[in-house]
């Protein structure tokens, strides 16, 4: 048996399955209905979408989009709510420390160890390699966390249900822009991308070719709210034409420098709500885009380094 990318699917599908079954069971949410078909809609995307016909899908998209737009989304009340709750939490860190944050480190490490150790694995498919290793790292942190704090299962999954019911729509947002992202790279917007900057850019320098790719890349992304809806669109129309096929460049160091220079974007921008906005909310700060005003100076920096780096890098290798 191979593990292959449905497999991950597939247990994807289970978890948000759990959530919704754990909404629709809380008496104190509400508005456990409309989460329960929000998270479940969600579920059936992962369990079935291999299967079901491109046009059920898509209705299944627009039903989430309805439900989140409705603004019915509601939260219950977490168990880790009260005075024993909190006593426990403050006793596991004084008990554990810094020891907590073993779970947490352990998932990059068995990301990069099973990335290298398992690339002729015969029950691995190596085109999903890294995703596979990834979430065999968030299964063995998951479980090193029950073992370290006694608890269980059941209870790490209701309280995840209560963290992705506070993050609401946008924990989801991230998917649907990468759709998007493809949808845009499919119509062809790419192309009118490479016609605007042919345009506007000289073409015949590597190093403004390079700029107008990885500041494209972190603008894009702000327009888009991810990177990795703009990563098909800005590769498509300037990355591969010109970079890699007129310049000679490095497909491997373009893909993966262009990624980090549209994070920077991300990191600019209250269209991903999911990292910008829903953080203020859940630290009550009284400043919604706080998170955005700290992070900017950062992000522009780290979009010059990234520039810098593409240039000397990727047509060397």
């Amino acid at each position: 048996m191979t593990i292959r990318l449905d497999s991950l699917y597939v247990l994807a599908g289970l978890m948000f399955a759990a959530f919704a079954f754990f909404n629709l069971v809380d008496r104190t949410n509400t508005r456990r209905v409309v989460n329960f078909a929000f998270w479940g809609i969600y579920a059936i995307t992962f369990l079935f979408g291999g299967v079901l016909p491109n046009f059920i899908t898509g209705c299944l998209a627009i039903a989430l989009a309805l439900i989140a737009g409705s603004g019915k989304l509601g939260k219950g009340t977490p168990d880790s709510i009260g005075i024993a709750a909190t006593g426990r939490r403050e006793a596991n860190a004084r008990r554990f420390g810094n020891k907590l944050f073993i779970p947490a480190l352990l998932i990059p490490a068995i990301t990069l160890l099973g990335t290298f150790a398992l690339k002729h694995a015969p029950f691995v498919d190596p085109k999903s390699l890294t995703l596979i290793s990834l979430v065999l790292g968030t299964l063995v942190a998951f479980g090193v966390a029950l073992a370290m704090l006694r608890d269980s299962p059941v209870h790490a999954l209701k309280d995840a249900r209560h963290t992705m019911d506070a993050v609401g729509w946008a924990a989801i947002l991230p998917q649907m822009l990468a759709a998007l992202g493809a949808l845009f790279a499919a119509a062809g917007v790419g192309g009118v991308v490479s016609d605007l900057v042919k345009a506007w850019i000289p073409t015949d320098s590597s190093f403004a070719v390079v700029a107008a790719y990885t500041f494209g890349m972190a603008i894009f992304t702000m327009i888009m709210g991810n990177a990795f809806a703009a990563f098909p669109v800005m590769t498509a129309g300037i990355g591969l034409p010109l970079i890699v096929h007129q310049f000679h460049g490095n497909p491997a160091i373009l893909g993966a420098i262009g990624m980090l220079s549209g994070f920077c974007g991300t990191l600019m921008t209250p269209m991903a709500a999911n990292f910008n906005i829903v953080p203020a909310a859940l630290l009550e700060l009284k400043d919604k885009n706080g998170v955005i005003k700290a992070q900017w100076p950062t992000a522009l920096l780290l979009l010059v380094v990234y520039t810098v780096f593409m240039y000397l890098f990727v047509f060397r290798f």
